[in-house]
């Protein structure tokens, strides 16, 4: 399988790791800084594209939504100088998405406030986010769900709160046709909790479910978080992976690593004391069935792995673009060595394939042809499976044996 094109956001890289019991270690940096340090990692052909935030690109003012339409405005002017310098080394903004959980007055919500004047203001700021996309000739646009969610049930429009999410998705598609952006598709990131209590679309499934309601669902796909947001609660990132792909709705995928049952990790890929073998089904899964899409990273430097000063702003950051890179294309290889595996072949052969006739008469739907197939019941009982020692197969090649 060729190589996936991998994408590092400005978020994962800007970065400067703090967490709810502690102050960001790292120094923070401006837009064009971490811009800097994306342009680098394409220059050293580690990275392909880059994705962001609105709000990592530049500041919102709620009373100025359209600050980015003047020309002489500081939001205009940085966008164009973040623009050339990323011209300036052929790296693509690929995506683009709206933050809606930083400012406070998203505390309850942006797309589901239940407040119509939070709604609208949550609406022009995504109208911004989507243009500043196109200035970027963005592809996607990806809605997270953010502080979409509750802490109280009882503090829930239940007969609306579904709704406006519905609305506000129908809007952002409404307005990306009418005014010819570049973005081709638009994505839903579920999270099952964190920032809130609870989310209102916790996992792929959900996803899939609202896409369906929308007034364009060939519009919709998913980007699941894999393996963070689907093992937070014990979810499997290879369902998640192998679910959307086969039903052609994963456009793209988020990347990094967790440790089931727990809050969201955001390691670096293969970095922490779970998740390898789980991340290297994924990507055997996916070339199962032949998806190439692109990978975006969505993780961050260890917090352990920090330090203050100027240079360790820079060169740490480069280090986890370096880190995160290195990781996926290990998995990649991995991956792509069970696939080319003939003997594991041929165990998962004798599963799969057996009795190729009954299985045309079951995708025929021949209701005739079911019921004159003889079984021999007993000998199906009797035959063991093997999927232990296809598994320790696996794991043979994993570790190099």
């Amino acid at each position: 399988m060729a190589k996936r094109k991998a994408s590092m956001p400005f978020w994962c890289v800007g970065n400067p790791v703090g967490d709810p019991f502690g102050v960001a270690i790292m120094d923070r940096l401006s837009s064009l800084e971490v811009c800097d340090i994306l342009c680098w990692g394409k220059k050293e052909k580690l990275i392909d594209f880059t994705s962001a935030h609105d709000d990592d690109l530049v500041n919102w003012d709620p009373k100025n939504p359209e600050d980015d339409l003047n020309p002489n405005s500081k939001t205009h002017k940085t966008l164009k100088e973040l623009k050339r310098r990323m011209d300036k080394v052929g790296l693509p903004m690929i995506m683009i998405t709206c933050n809606l959980h930083t400012n406070p007055i998203f505390r309850n919500g942006g797309l589901t406030n239940p407040d119509p004047k939070i709604r609208i203001l949550a609406a022009k700021k995504v109208m911004r986010a989507l243009r500043i996309g196109n200035f970027f000739g963005a592809k996607y646009s990806t809605y997270w769900v953010a502080r979409d969610g509750f802490e109280s049930q009882f503090a829930v429009p239940w007969d609306r709160c579904y709704k406006y999410i519905i609305e506000g998705l129908n809007l952002a598609t409404r307005y990306i046709h009418e005014n010819n952006l570049s973005i081709e598709h638009g994505t839903i990131e579920n999270k099952p909790n964190e920032p809130r209590g609870e989310m209102f679309i916790p996992t792929v499934g959900h996803s899939l479910a609202i896409i369906e309601r929308l007034d364009e669902p060939d519009f919709w796909g998913v980007n699941p978080e894999l393996l963070q947001h689907e093992e937070m609660t014990g979810l499997s990132a290879s369902a998640a992976a192998g679910f959307t792909a086969s039903l052609g709705k994963l456009f793209f995928l988020h990347f990094g690593n967790q440790k089931p049952n727990q809050f969201d990790n955001d390691n670096p890929p293969l970095i922490g004391m779970d998740g390898i073998k789980e991340t290297v089904g994924i990507f055997w899964i996916l070339d199962q069935l032949k998806w190439n899409g692109h990978v975006e990273f969505d993780c961050h430097v260890l917090r352990t792995d920090c330090a203050p000063g100027k240079a360790n702003a820079i060169e740490l950051r480069k280090d986890f673009i370096r880190m995160c890179v290195e990781a996926l294309r290990m998995t990649e290889n991995v991956a792509d060595s069970i696939n080319k595996d003939t003997k594991i072949s041929k165990m998962q052969d004798k599963m799969w394939n057996a009795d190729p006739a009954l299985a045309d008469i079951l995708s025929d739907g021949d209701i005739d042809a079911i019921r004159r197939a003889k079984i021999d019941v007993d000998k199906v009982l009797k035959a063991p499976l093997g999927i232990g020692r296809l598994d320790l197969a696996v794991n043979r090649k994993m570790f190099g044996k």
